[in-house]
């Protein structure tokens, strides 16, 4: 005995299969990019696009760039800064003395 349903295997939602029914998909153009690793991405772009001419590698993130001899370098990472670090920048180590000697003249009382 067979039941109602009329559109068995199929999913409610579902899109259009095929090609025909959605259109035809621009032309594509695949360049190569290479990062300072090596790595070679080959992402589609559509050939009337404007190509960037660097792109982040999907293995290692780095810079990835169209000459396979020249790649572009890597970023510098700068480690990281304590709050000295800053202010040791910012002031000498007279000025510490200074702060230092008026801080604790005040805990002292004699300020």
């Amino acid at each position: 005995m067979a039941s109602g349903n009329a559109i068995r295997g199929s999913r409610v939602g579902a899109g259009p299969m095929g090609e025909a029914e959605r259109g035809e998909s621009a032309p594509r153009l695949r360049v190569s990019f290479w990062c300072s690793n090596g790595h070679e991405t080959q992402p589609s772009f559509a050939s009337d696009a404007q190509v960037p001419e660097t792109w982040d590698c999907p293995r290692c993130g780095f810079p990835a760039g169209q000459d396979r001899d020249n790649p572009p370098d890597p970023p510098r990472t700068e480690p990281y800064k304590t709050h000295l670090a800053y202010v040791r920048e910012r002031r000498s180590d007279a000025d510490g003395e200074a702060i230092l000697a008026e801080a604790l003249a005040k805990l002292r009382g004699e300020i």
